[in-house]
């Protein structure tokens, strides 16, 4: 009998991994500044990639839209799966899982593109439903460790991420932004902890703006009291 031909997809050179990677990064960006219907041209112009580049990997819109749901999907799956294997505590992976995620930013992605995801994909299900099980999991152990409210459920915790992944108003910069939703995660999370673990909380990240720094960034240059 003659050999099967082998129909397995082969494994990207590094510059096409690179350029796959780029391109994915660009457009989940170009999806949340633009929504869905955004132009390819401009998401392969952020990528640095040609748009034959573009099309190579991704032969239509609703290829790079299912690649770039399943990314974000893969990603926030390995990094709760991280987590849990890591961290010394249920808790300690929440805290470590909420910061890497919102790195992710796939609670600023998802709600963009949610009319466009196949959900009925069999991947993209797998990935999904793998990544809550462990959350989920998660959840229920730092509430039996006594760590986590027992009223808080997996939901709150990716509808967080959602309200924290939303730009703020303004002509504030990506960085600055960053910085505060990961200062006010640190707030969100003390509110998470019950009483008997509550401890002096650590220091919050990014800066302390005063309501004198606001203004300014909205052009108002009238001195105002702090």
């Amino acid at each position: 009998m003659g050999q099967q031909p082998n129909t397995a997809e082969r494994p990207l050179r590094a510059d096409a991994r690179d350029n796959r990677n780029r391109i994915l990064a660009a457009a989940a960006e170009v999806f949340v500044e633009q929504g869905p219907g955004a132009p390819l041209e401009d998401i392969s112009r952020r990528a640095g990639t040609g748009i034959a580049t573009l099309y190579r990997r991704f032969p239509d819109r609703n290829a790079l839209t299912r690649a770039v749901a399943l990314d974000a999907l893969q990603r926030t799956a390995d990094e709760a799966r991280l987590a849990r294997d890591e961290e010394p505590t249920a808790f300690a992976a929440l805290v470590r899982y909420l910061h890497r995620v919102l790195d992710i930013r796939i609670g600023a992605v998802f709600p963009v593109l949610l009319n466009e995801i196949p959900f009925d994909d069999a991947e993209i299900a797998a990935v999904r439903d793998g990544g809550v099980a462990v959350m989920q999991g998660l959840v229920a152990t730092a509430q039996e460790d006594g760590d986590l409210r027992d009223d808080i459920t997996h939901a709150d915790i990716g509808m967080l991420l959602v309200r924290l992944s939303r730009p703020l108003p303004g002509p504030m910069s990506r960085d600055l932004a960053e910085q505060l939703a990961h200062r006010h995660l640190d707030l969100i999370i003390d509110g998470l902890r019950t009483a008997a673990s509550a401890r002096r909380p650590d220091a919050l990240r990014g800066p302390a703006l005063t309501f004198g720094d606001l203004r300014s960034m909205g052009g108002d240059q009238a001195p105002a009291a702090d």
